[in-house]
């Protein structure tokens, strides 16, 4: 099992209880492997060109499908046609957080002091063209303001650099905050999801703040390779369809703070790709993200 980002990132922890569940279902061992480096571009590379026979799958998502193919003027992958899409797993929104001695009690206050000194307030992120890095932008876009952005290598650093007073805020899966946020290290101010996350019940959403067509759920999903045979893809679908089942592993995905999603079959899998590739390149293009 293959994960495209840093470990202790959202990437990592949900490859990492899929592999427990898959070795456990399929009776052999399933080892993570993090690769993490270029946005996950490498890493899906390297996942494209194995043998299509079975022994591989990547963890994906939103960055690799519906980022990626926009950022980078060329990819050692195509979303389409270089992988077959498994299943949709989770998915996890972000928070916008403040370190804890923060000046800034709300976003009204931050966005103030943004309006006051252009350019002034920085926001961390693990990454160019990371959800970390577009909660921003997209804020930045919304609000009229302009803020400074300083990429770290992975969400791990960034979210330390919020925590110290090396940035003043950042948003990052609400999955890698919660130990943060509940240990007073953090302070949030916000969430990306439609509605108010069941995680964080006392944070407002940024739809509720002014910002009605803000809204960022990021979805993870299991890929093996093309042209790998159809009752092995099955088989990946059926353990994994098994384990998203299961209430033990649903109750696991809550307390680690992702949220549940409704299945998608097999066959939509890919339309549901395209679907968010289309989507993500309009705001990508505005925001002016570029990567080499």
């Amino acid at each position: 099992m293959v994960a495209p980002l840093a470990a202790g990132s959202s990437v990592d922890i949900m490859a990492r209880l899929l592999a427990e569940q898959w070795s456990a279902r399929l009776g052999v061992p399933v080892p993570v492997e993090n690769r993490p480096a270029a946005n996950g571009t490498v890493a899906l590379g390297q996942v494209a060109r194995m043998p299509p026979d079975g022994y591989v799958a990547a963890l994906t998502g939103q960055t690799s499908v519906a980022f990626n193919p926009h950022l980078y003027a060329a990819l050692p992958y195509d979303p389409f046609r270089d992988f077959t899409y498994i299943a949709r797993i989770a998915g996890v929104s972000n928070a916008l957080v403040v370190r804890a001695s923060s000046p800034f009690q709300s976003l009204a206050e931050l966005l103030a002091a943004a309006r006051a000194r252009p350019g002034m307030l920085t926001y961390s992120s693990g990454g160019v063209g990371t959800t970390h890095h577009l909660s921003s932008a997209l804020l930045a876009q919304q609000a009229g303001v302009e803020f400074t952005h300083v990429p770290y290598r992975g969400a791990p650093q960034g979210i330390l650099a919020v925590q110290t007073g090396e940035v003043d805020f950042a948003y990052y899966n609400i999955t890698t905050l919660l130990a943060g946020i509940r240990g007073g290290a953090l302070r949030p101010l916000a969430v990306t999801s439609a509605g108010r996350s069941p995680f964080l019940p006392d944070v407002a959403a940024m739809k509720e703040l002014g910002f009605s067509q803000y809204e960022l759920t990021t979805w993870f999903a299991v890929a093996t390779v093309a042209g790998t045979p159809a009752p092995i893809v099955a088989r990946m679908r059926e353990v994994t369809d098994a384990m998203l089942q299961d209430p033990a592993v649903r109750r696991r995905l809550v307390e680690l703070g992702f949220e549940l999603l409704e299945p998608v079959p097999l066959e939509g899998m890919l339309p549901m790709m395209r679907e968010e590739h289309a989507r993500w390149g309009a705001v990508i293009r505005v925001s002016g993200a570029r990567l080499e």
